[in-house]
């Protein structure tokens, strides 16, 4: 079975998704077409974009919901065709240095991953990108698309509302990178924010839609099975806190902290998971100073305060 069989598409409305591969999988996603009568859209060109390419209709506008490498993928298929992001994220699509920025890897870590994201992910600077904000209303001929904020993945992070009638039922929320998975919120970048991320996902439980739909793993779903995951999405944050202040019940560091685990499972991973435990438990671990559930008993050491 070749790599373009193992990928489908579906129609819902006048959305085509374009499925990547194992439900779309990391380093794959699951795009969007977006067709109304005036214009079409597509919605973070992915991997699996890019090995369709010869089967796409015209299209007249690239819309990012944030700027990361698997959103982005496909944006080089189409040099003549505005570009769209949030207004927060636009800076990283100006050059390869400022797309890094929003990683905010160790020196070390960097040169390989910036390899990557050309060679594997096709990264192409553009100067100037059409730059949109929270509640903007595109009309699109027949079909709106409205942009919800939702930062914490990245500070532009954006769901995007695509409605073609007056019901509930006609509605679609696509949610990015708040894609539901057992994994849960991910939150390692140096533009994440545990906070932020905390509240855009009460943001989407309110987005009232017929279906909704993640970029990655789990895809296309009804409203009941959309709260059931969303709740045990962002029950992963609580889950991270809970186990960070039981394993303080004795001073420990930051170092230590990482090296145990707390996002990813123990064992023996890439370089780049002890960069991505540091941000996210180091913002949890600020956090629970700031509401005094922990104090620094010793420079650089910490423990729990009992309740």
């Amino acid at each position: 079975m070749s790599d373009t069989e193992t990928r489908e598409d579906r129609r819902h409305g006048p959305v085509t998704i374009l499925f990547g591969k194992d439900g779309g999988k990391y380093p794959e996603g699951n795009s969007l077409l977006v067709e109304g009568s005036r214009e079409t859209w597509i919605v973070d060109p992915s991997l699996g974009v890019v090995a369709r390419k010869e089967a796409l209709p015209r299209v007249d506008r690239v819309v990012n919901s944030h700027c990361h490498e698997d959103h982005v993928a496909g944006n080089h298929l189409f040099p003549d065709q505005p570009w769209h992001c949030h207004e927060a994220d636009a800076v990283g699509f100006r050059s390869l240095d400022d797309f890094m920025a929003i990683y905010g890897l160790p020196e070390a870590l960097e040169p390989a991953w910036r390899k990557s994201c050309v060679d594997l992910f096709h990264y192409t600077p553009r100067e100037e990108v059409e730059r949109f904000a929270d509640g903007d209303l595109f009309d699109l001929g027949d079909v709106t698309v409205r942009v919800v904020h939702t930062p914490g993945h990245t500070r532009g992070h954006s769901a995007l509302v695509v409605a073609w009638g007056d019901s509930v039922e006609e509605r679609l929320v696509f949610l990015g990178d708040i894609d539901l998975s057992s994994f849960g919120p991910y939150y390692g970048d140096a533009w994440s924010d545990l906070e932020d991320f905390e509240r855009s996902l009460r943001t989407v439980r309110a987005l009232e839609a017929g279906a909704y739909l993640s970029f990655h793993h789990i895809g296309l779903v009804d409203r009941v099975t959309f709260e059931e995951r969303l709740d045990r999405f962002a029950t992963k944050i609580v889950l991270r806190e809970a186990a960070l202040v039981e394993y303080l019940d004795e001073p420990r560091s930051l170092d230590e902290i990482v090296a145990h685990r707390f996002v990813y499972r123990p064992g023996p991973a890439p370089a780049i998971v002890d960069a991505i435990e540091r941000r996210s438990m180091g913002m949890h671990l600020t956090r629970l100073l700031a509401r005094d559930r922990v104090e620094e008993v010793e420079p650089g050491r910490y423990l729990a305060v009992e309740a």
